[in-house]
């Protein structure tokens, strides 16, 4: 089922809009990796935890785009997914990326069945059939990005701390998001959602 989260969402300024599509977590895996997050990370000066509420499995960066065409996105997008099965997910390590200058941390996930591939290719046809969004040409990375490198700051690779045991975890639903920037972390504005079943 499909719905739009939050209506109003898109005003009429001419300024283009940050979006993207990922996968939800479920709230006993974000609450997992929350507790790990801060027990892993919280001695690291140079990391900028990703706030509970904002982690999710970026499926696609859709980049600036022009406020007329959020409805068309989040339409095509949601008729792409409506039906797909639901993805399933499990920690497989964790990454500093990219590996020369990491700017973040993130969880390495294994994609179990292909399912987030298979959801990404999905939304990606649909939206390049519709002319809303090119292709990205790179392989899909299943990852989950837990912290941010402060700027002027550097982590080494050999410094990560062991990933979390956690139980893998299905993705409740698709979401299309809206990047609000300013001073601070980076807020994410839920735009249209589609429930995998």
């Amino acid at each position: 089922m499909a719905r739009n989260v939050a209506e109003g969402g898109v005003d009429g300024q001419s300024a283009r809009l940050r979006l993207f599509l990922a996968l939800e977590l479920p709230d006993p895996a974000r609450r997992a990796i929350g507790v790990w997050r801060d027990g892993a990370l919280a001695q690291r000066p140079e990391l900028r935890p990703v706030p509970d509420a904002a982690l999710h499995v970026t499926l696609a960066f859709l980049g600036p785009t022009d406020p007329g065409d959020v409805e068309a996105i989040g339409a095509a997008a949601v008729a792409a997914a409506t039906g797909s099965r639901p993805v399933a997910i499990s920690v497989g390590g964790v990454a500093a990326v990219p590996r020369r200058g990491p700017r973040v941390v993130a969880l390495d996930l294994n994609d179990e069945g292909g399912g987030a591939a298979a959801l990404r290719d999905l939304t990606a046809t649909a939206l390049a059939d519709a002319g809303l969004h090119d292709r990205d040409p790179r392989p899909f990375w299943a990852h989950l990005t837990v912290a941010r490198v402060g700027r002027d700051r550097h982590v080494g690779l050999g410094e990560l701390p062991a990933a979390p045991s956690i139980e893998s975890f299905v993705a409740p639903a698709l979401t299309l998001y809206r990047t609000h920037l300013g001073s601070g972390a980076a807020r994410y504005e839920a735009l249209r959602r589609v429930e995998l079943t």
